[in-house]
């Protein structure tokens, strides 16, 4: 759990302490701070088994296409997109980061460094904490890391899919949905790598789509 909690405990400077323009070194430190805790409990860490790349990237890629257009069909449907529950009572609030910080220099800076965040420490953090641990610990809270890695339970498979949306509450329904993908994944393949790379794809191609479509719904 370290390494998540580390990277959520970094969230704060970001969202509450330090101005929209510091977005980039904000992600500089959510990234390596979260890594550094990765690097110092890398010994108490499961194997991470092997890539399987020919699998994780297809589904990675496959993964973003479905959390844009599954938004995107929610909302036709009349979904509220911010989660309905009373922490995170309110509307949706839409934010271009151009308006904040121009379409130069500082910009691109911030989109690099949260690309390259998404990409490196996010799945690496996430895949430890949600697959390697959490689908573990619902199964045996006691004694999680004797559980073998994708064994499935229907509890801990849809428990923590559902958990996944009080991380993602702007797009709760479609990180339902992903994550029940992530764990279908994890439980065949029983690798943390493959699912680490499954995750990285996903934010690069989700990222990558935003940016070039200028789709800040999903910033």
């Amino acid at each position: 759990m370290g390494p998540f909690m580390v990277y959520l405990a970094l969230l704060i400077p970001r969202d509450y302490i330090l101005p929209y323009e510091w977005r980039a070194a904000a992600s500089v430190l959510r990234g390596v701070g979260a890594l550094l805790v990765v690097w110092m409990f890398r010994r108490h860490f499961p194997p991470w088994g092997k890539p399987y790349w020919l699998i994780a990237v297809p589904v990675g890629v496959l993964v973003a296409w479905g959390w844009v257009a599954g938004q995107h069909f929610f909302n036709d449907l009349g979904l509220p997109q911010q989660l309905p529950l009373p922490l995170f009572a309110g509307e949706f609030e839409l934010v271009d980061p151009r308006d904040k910080l121009g379409t130069d220099g500082l910009f691109w800076v911030t989109v690099v460094t949260r690309i390259a965040v998404a990409t490196t420490a996010v799945p690496i953090v996430e895949e430890i904490f949600w697959r390697a641990f959490l689908l573990r610990a619902l199964i045996n809270w006691r004694d999680f890391d004797k559980v073998p890695l994708g064994q499935f339970t229907w509890f801990s498979f849809v428990g923590v899919s559902l958990l996944s949306a009080v991380e993602h509450p702007a797009n709760w329904g479609v990180s339902i949905l992903c994550w029940m993908v992530y764990n279908a994944l994890f439980c065949w393949k029983k690798s943390i790598s493959c699912l680490v790379i499954t995750h990285a794809v996903t934010n690069l191609v989700l990222y990558v789509y935003v940016v070039g479509y200028h789709d800040w719904m999903f910033w």
